[in-house]
């Protein structure tokens, strides 16, 4: 045993060099799991972003990669390169949730519309214990208790009373397709919000859904113009908000997913049906959780 041997033995501690060997050496042959991970978030962060009641948001913060997306939209020159590709395979799935998937959501959601909420709501319930944790990672006290279950029934009364607007019309034109992109940026950087249920209200979701689904140029790049211009103009705010107030901003974001999940559950479910989506959640949910446990499994260096 060389000397650097026995001193590290001695100490019980390992030199600095050579635990970031084993860190490394642990993480070798993880890329390509973490890759497919990440590419699978991301298709089901854009297949919620396009259904009604659901938010983009929502699931970017279960699946624990709202935080260090928003930190890297509202800062891009901070190791641009290296950022883009941890998130390349989130914005490829997030694509092809969008327009792969627009077809089959539409169809599930006119015909099997509680089986498929269901399903989702499993999603969420499943990472609930990694965001919970992650949530008090810088500790907690007990008034962000109070100020999580707050907002949860705040969040649910508010959409509540939104599903008792009356539909209005609004005809599809370029500028209406790139304020429908701005709104959907907010669902996407606003937790909670489903743009959706706006364009249901407006009747524009349909025409939406078609148009991704036919690749109508004329739909897709306004909305995705729209998009890129709001993220970009609120992230700077959020990761701000998360520098300054982390376990605030995690529990107040816990208290919009609550609520905003509870609102969304489907009512009167009868029948075999009740079967069904006690399937679909319980599938939601087993997905999900194994997705945060091989996350845990293959971890990454942190981006920030």
């Amino acid at each position: 045993m060389d000397e650097m041997d026995k001193k590290s033995a001695g100490s019980g501690k390992l030199p600095a060099e050579l635990a970031r060997a084993v860190v490394s050496k642990s993480s070798a042959g993880s890329p390509a799991i973490s890759w497919i991970i990440r590419l699978l978030k991301g298709m089901l962060v854009g297949i919620g972003a396009i259904t009604p009641g659901l938010s983009g948001g929502v699931l970017a913060v279960v699946f624990g990669i709202y935080e260090p997306l928003v930190k890297f939209l509202a800062n891009l020159s901070f190791q641009f390169w290296r950022n883009l590709r941890f998130f390349l395979p989130v914005g490829v799935g997030g694509f092809l949730g969008v327009i792969a998937f627009s077809a089959v959501v539409d169809f599930a959601f006119t015909n099997f519309a509680a089986q498929f909420i269901w399903l989702f709501i499993g999603f969420i319930a499943g990472t609930f214990p990694s965001l919970y944790k992650t949530s008090g990672l810088q500790g907690r006290k007990s008034w962000h208790w109070i100020l999580l279950v707050g907002v949860a029934v705040g969040t649910y009364f508010l959409m509540s009373w939104m599903e008792t607007i009356q539909n209005v019309t609004i005809a599809p034109s370029f500028w209406v397709w790139l304020a429908s992109g701005l709104l959907m940026g907010l669902g996407l950087v606003v937790p909670g919000l489903s743009p959706s249920n706006f364009l249901i209200y407006v009747n524009l979701y349909q025409p939406m859904a078609a148009g991704i689904k036919q690749l109508d140029f004329g739909v897709i790049i306004p909305i995705t113009i729209g998009l890129v211009i709001c993220i970009l103009l609120v992230a700077r705010l959020v990761a701000w908000l998360f520098k300054k107030a982390y376990t605030f901003m995690y529990h107040f974001i816990i208290g919009i997913v609550i609520g905003s999940t509870v609102v969304i559950m489907p009512r009167g479910v009868i029948g075999w049906t009740i079967a069904v989506c006690a399937l679909a959640f319980i599938v939601g949910a087993a997905i999900s959780l194994a997705l945060a446990k091989a996350d845990e499994a293959h971890p990454h260096e942190s981006l920030f």
